[in-house]
């Protein structure tokens, strides 16, 4: 009785908040691109709240695909499905992920309404942590065979093979096994390579995806580890190799902050052209509905990218103390801004002209979309393309149609990927599916 009056509280208050917040003054497409308008800041001590309520895909329905582009689901009636990983012989493995339960850092009124806004959102679910294994041996575009490639994980998400290796990054360690090319399953338990920022030891452990990507060689592994906090306000001591890419020896375990000041930094990618690291980023909250536009940047070593004490570049954070001049004074603003509150996580380069020549050079990213701005945000694939190495045009929708005509959440995306043929799959955590958009037959 007791849990069912709280959640009534909580919930009561998300309705109250939901109702009392403003709207964005930005029109659309205005805080998208390598120029962005950057709004006037309208903190609040609590967010805006705008939920689209988790709903699920109707029967014999999909994703919008763009003009000249189709999808079909290459496989459905997943377990909250995160992040994606081609094997070289076209497998495709699924890592079916969440939090780790009880350690977001968030308390009070505060934390109690933010696990409403996630139950609601559909991203309360527990972690499965488990990697599946998806076939297609016939190349008809579905998986018919789906396998358990490895169990007993802890919140995993990012995955890597290196010659016969693989590496898989929980929210706690880099482990790693040894792989055989076909196998449906892993033979032995994973091994530790290193702990990374959210191990138990820790006080909590507030963004937990650990994304993971190899240099040519396999010498050298990045990972994006997202900060304990939307400004610091749990102190610095607890953001340690946080909000940074780090840069990881395989073979030492030794790791370093390759790049900080990244407050979430999800979905990395290695642009093919210039053979530059790239990261798609989640900015902070309780700024207002206009602020602060994620974005996608490259990403160099040394540089720093502001969080907590500036946004976008060298606009300061007057909510952040102690203040930090002489580190927002070299703080590098972002190449391209995705738009504010859309959640980018999935990230992946276009590998051909697989679907047509409108997204054969560029970025494909998957925005999970916003819990808090009015009107939502995201909820969409969209593609960023580039020339010589660098974002060169308006941001352009792949896949829509995840919201309803309500505003209730058929599916949110998240991981993106490019099989081998050069389709794109998306992973879709809330419908429980895994998406392939090709090039639409001609008629």
């Amino acid at each position: 009785m007791l849990l069912s009056l709280r959640s009534a509280i909580c919930l009561g208050l998300v309705a109250t908040l939901s109702a009392c917040a403003g709207q964005a003054s930005l029109s659309a497409g205005e805080d998208t691109g390598p120029d962005p308008v950057i709004a006037k800041p309208a903190p609040s001590a609590i967010p805006t709240v705008n939920i689209a309520p988790a709903e699920g895909w109707p029967a014999n329905t999909t994703p919008t695909a763009a003009n000249g582009l189709s999808v079909t689901a290459f496989a459905s009636g997943l377990d909250h499905p995160r992040w994606l990983y081609v094997l070289p012989n076209g497998d495709v493995l699924v890592a079916e992920s969440n939090a780790p339960p009880g350690r977001s850092g968030i308390g009070g009124i505060k934390g109690k309404v933010m696990g409403a806004v996630k139950k609601r959102a559909g991203g309360a679910v527990p972690s499965p942590n488990r990697i599946t294994l998806l076939r297609d041996s016939d190349g008809d575009g579905v998986a018919e065979t789906r396998s358990v490639f490895a169990s007993d994980l802890s919140s995993p998400f990012g995955m890597a093979l290196v010659g016969d290796t693989l590496y898989i990054a929980n929210t706690d360690s880099l482990v790693r096994a040894h792989y055989v090319a076909g196998e449906t399953g892993l033979a032995a338990t994973p091994e530790k390579v290193a702990d990374l920022p959210g191990k138990a030891a820790d006080k909590f452990n507030h963004h937990w995806t650990k994304s993971l990507l190899p240099t040519s060689d396999g010498s050298r592994f990045y990972i994006g580890v997202g900060s304990n906090s939307n400004i610091a306000e749990n102190g610095m001591e607890v953001e340690a190799n946080r909000a940074s890419v780090l840069e990881l020896d395989a073979a030492s375990g030794n790791q370093r902050v390759y790049a900080s000041g990244l407050r979430n930094p999800v979905g990395l990618a290695w642009e093919p052209r210039s053979g530059k690291l790239w990261a798609v980023v989640n900015e902070r909250d309780e700024l207002g509905n206009d602020l602060v536009p994620d974005y996608l940047t490259r990403v160099d070593s040394g540089a720093f990218y502001g969080w907590p004490y500036s946004y976008y570049g060298q606009h300061v954070d007057t909510r952040v103390e102690p203040q930090r001049p002489d580190l927002v004074a070299r703080a590098r603003r972002p190449d391209y801004a995705l738009g504010s509150h859309v959640a980018p996580l999935g990230l992946a380069f276009a590998s051909n002209d697989a679907l047509g020549s409108d997204f054969a050079q560029g970025a494909f990213i998957g925005l999970h979309g916003s819990w808090n701005r009015k009107p939502l945000n995201g909820y969409k694939v969209v593609f960023v393309p580039f020339r010589d190495g660098m974002p060169s045009g308006p941001i352009r929708d792949v896949l829509g149609g995840f919201l309803d005509d309500d505003g209730n959440a058929r599916g949110r995306p998240v991981g993106v990927a490019t099989d081998r043929s050069g389709a794109l799959l998306v992973a879709d955590d809330v419908g429980n599916v895994v998406w392939r958009v090709i090039r639409a037959s001609p008629r």
